[in-house]
């Protein structure tokens, strides 16, 4: 229920509506709001990659892991329906970006904490199929937020409440519902997960080394982070005494990661920009988008558990890299290229997300979930800027090549790039041993 009450900001603002709407000719020329997403993307990378591993840390040592998933996640909600105060013009530009940069920012620390949890509520023998299962709710629950604003508020002249297009409205009361989406549905999760027994808390240990430091009232407040980042430089050698494929690990799929990221970023941009789509046509992609990687990513999450999850993530990556470069190169045959090979990519996008989940939870240590889940957040945003730089750069090379005005399609060799990467970094990485054996 929280991959499923979480979806909105994923789905419908990061996605399929708000990221089109801000991205939108009312907002500036299209080159241009493209590039100012893919800074703002990265700068939200950045900062989680500060943020990560030192709040991963807390709550493991605290045993409050639920409590700072709660905050987080109504935050989240609140910072949804904040979009509304975006209207339709350029001096809002910034102000959406912003927004959009926050919630990530948080939606980015709740999943650190939410990961952690997966552990507690699966076994080694079923972890990729409660990973799968998780992720496929949460594309289950994108698709009917979708129908439900589409119809309700998007697609009619006059919505629910006599709501038009006019001042952009029926985007933004959608982002009101957005936040009260995650409000409500997200509530059984805290009901029924709770924080772990006190005796289970353990103190960091570097957090000795600064108690005691002048002056202290400062040190009060740098001193938790500080020994956050000292444990983290611990546990990254612990990590590679006991297990450097996992360190491999790491690194392989931070740069995958940014790519699965950068399709779920840009490619609604793209098919607004580049292939004519309307905001109902792309809501009704998406939703059919939602289908099939919630179906898939469900199915595949039962081949994790038999197969293992490496095999799954570099089949998925390589159809994603072929798919990819076909849109790039079919682009001008129009919308019905990005319709087949747009769903052909969200296919394989979510199983990918799903199985490096699951093949980090299998190798990490018990009590250093979120420790281990916050270092892999961090990993993944250490290059977050490579699927948004390259991205403006491919469109900004495009432009130069060709002359022409509008080269944002170009930006799909970006993405493209990074996962060809990824997937290379990806192939000498060892898997769990139970796997390595039937491979």
């Amino acid at each position: 229920m929280w991959d499923w009450g979480t979806q909105p900001f994923n789905t419908v603002i990061t996605t399929f509506v708000f990221a089109v709407y801000i991205t939108g000719s009312a907002f500036g020329e299209t080159n241009h709001t493209s590039q100012a997403l893919s800074v703002s993307t990265t700068i939200a990378g950045l900062m989680v990659a500060l943020a990560a591993p030192v709040l991963g840390q807390t709550t493991d040592r605290s045993g409050r892991t639920v409590t700072v998933l709660k905050g987080l996640t109504w935050s989240l909600a609140l910072i949804s329906a904040a979009l509304f105060f975006v209207k339709p013009d350029p001096s809002y530009l910034w102000l959406g970006l912003g927004l959009l940069a926050v919630g990530s920012i948080v939606s980015e620390i709740a999943g650190v904490n939410y990961n952690s949890l997966l552990d507690e509520v699966a076994g080694q023998a079923n972890v990729g199929r409660v990973s799968g299962f998780g992720w496929g709710m949460g594309y289950l629950g994108g698709i009917v937020v979708l129908l439900v604003i589409y119809f309700g508020l998007i697609q009619p002249d006059v919505g629910w409440f006599g709501i038009t297009s006019d001042d952009g409205m029926d985007i933004r009361v959608s982002m009101i519902v957005c936040g009260l989406w995650t409000l409500l549905f997200t509530i059984p999760t805290f009901v029924n997960i709770h924080d772990r027994p006190a005796p289970l808390r353990k103190p960091m240990p570097a957090a000795k080394k600064f108690a005691g430091r002048k002056p202290r009232f400062i040190w009060a407040w740098l001193g938790p982070v500080a020994a956050s980042y000292s444990e983290l430089g611990n546990t990254v050698l612990r990590l590679w005494k006991a297990s450097r494929h996992t360190v491999f690990f790491l690194a392989a799929s931070a740069l995958f990661r940014d790519g699965l990221a950068g399709v779920f970023a840009f490619g609604a941009v793209i098919a607004a920009g580049t292939f004519g789509f309307s905001s109902g046509d792309v809501v009704i992609f998406g939703a059919a988008a939602n289908i099939i990687a919630g179906l898939s990513t469900i199915a595949l999450g039962l081949l994790d558990d038999k197969l293992g999850p490496k095999r799954v993530i570099l089949i998925s990556l390589s159809v994603l890299a072929v798919t990819g470069s076909l849109i790039f190169v079919l682009h001008s045959h129009g919308p019905m290229v990005f319709w087949v090979g747009g769903l052909v990519m969200c296919m394989f996008v979510g199983p990918a997300q799903s199985a490096s989940r699951s093949f980090l939870a299998r190798l990490i240590p018990e009590g250093k979930s979120g420790e281990v889940f916050g270092l892999y957040a961090t990993t993944g945003r250490v290059v977050s800027f490579l699927s948004p730089a390259l991205f403006g750069v491919a469109i900004w090379l495009g432009a130069r090549i060709t002359g022409q005005q509008n080269t944002q399609y170009w930006g799909i060799l970006g993405i493209v790039a990074v996962l060809i990467l990824g997937l290379i970094v990806m192939i000498p990485v060892k898997e769990h041993p139970e796997y390595s054996q039937k491979i």
